[in-house]
């Protein structure tokens, strides 16, 4: 049995214009510790997405004729 995988070309804007469209959240977590003691934790939740789709699922916040 035989299987093929189609390949494609994806350009980087046609993936960027996917992504800004959809959303897309980037979440992180970083400990720096010494030696077994948590120093510094940074969380990072960021939201990225087009106004466009922002607007549309009211994630803007009110920010009056600024947008």
């Amino acid at each position: 049995m035989s299987t093929t995988i189609a390949e494609h070309d994806v350009a980087l804007i046609d993936l960027v214009d996917r992504l800004l469209g959809g959303g897309v959240v980037i979440s992180g977590d970083i400990t720096l510790a010494v030696a077994d003691v948590d120093l510094v934790y940074v969380g990072l939740r960021a939201l990225v997405a087009s106004v466009a789709t922002a607007e549309e699922h009211n994630m803007l916040p009110g920010l009056g004729s600024a947008v």
